[in-house]
């Protein structure tokens, strides 16, 4: 399968370098130090249990016209990234080309192909004005949970925290020949890749940790398991989830786990920075909007209040606004 990552981070290096060591044929569109380190000698992975592997055949452009058009396009960026990519990103594209979106928080397809009273609309917090809608054909897309955590280290080398399933599934449920092809390409490069007829029920589960730690670890430099051991802030998180449990459920969304499964997964993982935190500490965009202003949004659009979300997205949105106006970044030293 002939296959573009656009996103050669964390999360897209985990996945094209797996690919490539399968026998796919996998193209990063890259920049800078990334791109010549790819260049130069592949994609590295360290994994959990500290074996490295190595993909000597992936190969990395500059640019999606050097790509040209592919069998699946893998979006990996950051969900406020994806309108820095268009219109480039339609050089990848053919007539069959289905474009997986490997991105955190609600997508800007997701009233598509619903059913329903709410089929069609558009989110203005994750799409403003329609142009991601307007770039990619909604035929086009197939959506994906992202489960595992990892980080790139350097240039071309990315260690895997933990995880290696991503949930596919089609817009409106079907198991289609070329999801099945999909899943099966994900399972030769040894993920976990089972296809869902519900895949926004599948994306909630993961929200519903996102869009309350993300946040809070991001105000408070704490990690998934401070948050969750510090019983004030376990409070929080569990008051955001609640929240957000009934915009879901209002929009016929059914979770599978509970509240407190989900914070004991989340504990689990240990003492890890989440993505936001992370962002905070090296001065990157935030991806607020994905994560819980689209939560916001849909709690208008189905009136369910939504007051515990309303201020952790208010007083993290102005801590990402004076980041970004002094184009600063926040980390915490050892006085001395």
């Amino acid at each position: 399968m002939k296959i573009a990552v656009v996103g050669a981070g964390a999360i897209g290096g985990y996945l094209g370098a797996k690919l490539a060591i399968a026998g796919e044929d996998v193209t990063f569109i890259a920049r800078n130090r990334n791109l010549e380190a790819i260049r130069a000698r592949g994609f590295r992975l360290i994994l959990e249990d500290g074996r490295e592997e190595h993909a000597p055949t992936a190969k990395a452009v500059q640019t999606m016209a050097e790509a040209g058009p592919q069998d699946a396009v893998l979006l990996t960026l950051k969900a406020h990234q994806v309108r820095d990519v268009l219109p480039d990103l339609r050089a990848l594209f053919g007539p069959q080309t289905v474009v997986v979106t490997m991105i955190n928080g609600i997508p800007w397809w997701y009233f598509h192909k619903l059913g329903g009273a709410f089929e069609g609309r558009q989110l203005e917090s994750v799409d403003p004005g329609g142009l991601i809608d307007a770039h990619i054909e909604r035929e086009r897309i197939i959506g994906s949970v992202v489960y595992p955590a990892s980080e790139l280290v350097e240039p071309g080398v990315v260690r895997v925290i933990e995880g290696n399933r991503f949930t596919l599934g089609e817009l409106d449920g079907e198991r289609t020949p070329r999801i099945e092809a999909l899943s099966q390409a994900l399972m030769r490069a040894g993920f976990k890749a089972p296809v869902s007829r519900d895949i926004r029920s599948e994306l909630w589960i993961k929200l519903w940790g996102n869009l309350s730690f993300n946040p809070i670890s991001a105000l408070t430099h704490a990690t998934l398991e401070q948050i969750c051991r510090f019983e004030p802030t376990r409070a929080l998180a569990a008051a955001m989830m609640r929240e957000a449990q009934t915009v879901a459920e209002a929009l016929g969304v059914r979770f599978k786990i509970s509240l407190e499964q989900r914070i004991a997964g989340a504990e689990a993982v240990g003492a890890h920075k989440t993505s936001m935190l992370q962002d905070v500490e090296q001065g990157r965009a935030l991806e607020l909007e994905a994560l819980v202003g689209s939560v916001v949004e849909l709690g208008r659009i189905t009136g369910t209040p939504t007051p515990t979300i309303d201020a952790i997205y208010a007083a993290t949105r102005l801590l990402a606004q004076s980041l970004a106006a002094q184009r600063g970044r926040l980390q915490m030293e050892p006085l001395g």
